[in-house]
C-alpha cells in the first residue's frame, strides 16, 4: 500500500517554480510548510492556495547549516514529520569564466548544492526509519548539458544529480525515492529579468531578447511553472514508485 504524504517541505517557495509546487500541494490537500529568505512572498504564496490553511511559510536560508535546521525544527513542530522535500532554492549568476568571482561561485554552491545537502540531511534519517519518503531536486537542464556563461550553475546542478542518483540507490530498498525535475527555460521572474538586461544591453526588441531563451526548445516556448509542478505531483504519486535516481527533464524536447 502507498504511504501518504500528509506535509510537504519545499524550498525556494517565494515565487516562480517553487511556488507553482507549493500551491499545487496545497490544493491536494497536503500540508506544505514554504521556505524562503524572504517571508512576505512566501505569504502571499500562501494566500494563493484554495488550501491555504495547510501552508505555513518559515524564513530560511538553505545554505547556511544553522538556519536550515532551526527552519526544519520548527515545520516538524507546527506541522508533524516530514514525508515530502521539494529542494527548489536556487541560484544563477551569469559571468563567463573567465570573470567567475569565488565569491560568486561559492554562492551558486552555497545555494544550489549545500543547499540540498543541508535540507536532506533533516529528513533523511526519519525517512529511512518511516520506510517511506520522498526527495525531488529541482535541477535543470543544465545538470544535463552545459551553457555558455553559467559555468558556477551547471557546476552545482551536475552535482546534484550526481547526489540525487547516489542517495536514490542508497535508500531504494527503504521506501524512499529521490529524484530530480530537470526545467529548460522557465517563464519565471529570472528570465523576464534576463529578457530586459539584454534588451538594455544590446538594443533588441523583447521578441528578440526572449528567443535567446527559446529557440533551445523544440516547441519553441518557455515552459510553465505549473508544467514542472505537475511532473513533481506525479513523482509523489503510488505511480511512481519505481521511479528512482531518474532526471526527469522538462524542456519541450531540448534534452533527450
Amino acid at each position: 500500500m502507498h504511504k501518504k504524504i500528509t506535509h510537504a517541505v519545499v524550498t525556494g517557495a517565494s515565487g516562480g517554480i517553487g511556488s507553482a509546487i507549493a500551491i499545487a500541494l496545497l490544493d491536494c490537500g497536503i500540508k506544505v510548510t514554504l521556505m524562503g529568505r524572504n517571508l512576505e512572498p512566501l505569504k502571499a504564496t500562501v494566500s494563493n492556495s484554495a488550501s491555504a490553511s495547510g501552508g505555513i511559510a518559515i524564513v530560511c536560508d538553505v545554505s547556511c547549516s544553522d538556519s536550515v535546521q532551526q527552519a526544519f525544527y520548527d515545520a516538524v513542530e507546527a506541522q508533524g514529520g516530514i514525508q515530502l522535500l521539494v529542494n527548489c532554492a536556487g541560484a544563477a549568476v551569469t559571468q563567463p569564466f573567465h570573470k567567475l568571482t569565488e565569491e560568486a561561485w561559492q554562492q551558486s554552491l552555497g545555494v544550489n548544492l549545500h543547499g540540498v545537502f543541508h535540507c536532506t540531511k533533516q529528513v533523511i534519517d526519519t525517512m529511512r526509519s518511516d520506510q517511506f519518503g520522498r526527495i525531488i531536486n529541482i535541477a535543470s537542464t543544465s545538470a544535463l548539458k552545459g551553457y555558455a556563461y553559467v559555468s558556477a550553475y551547471c557546476a552545482s546542478k551536475h552535482a546534484v544529480l550526481g547526489l540525487t542518483r547516489s542517495l536514490a540507490l542508497e535508500t531504494a530498498k527503504l521506501g524512499v525515492t529521490v529524484n530530480a525535475v530537470c526545467p529548460g527555460y522557465t517563464d519565471t521572474q529570472i528570465i523576464r529579468d534576463g529578457v530586459d538586461i539584454i534588451v538594455n544591453k544590446t538594443g533588441r526588441t523583447q521578441a528578440a531578447a526572449l528567443a535567446e531563451f527559446t529557440n533551445s526548445n523544440p516547441q519553441k516556448r518557455l515552459v510553465t511553472p505549473n508544467e514542472v509542478a505537475s511532473a513533481v505531483l506525479w513523482l509523489c504519486s503510488e505511480y511512481s514508485n519505481a521511479i528512482t535516481g531518474q532526471a526527469i527533464s522538462v524542456s519541450g524536447g531540448e534534452v533527450m
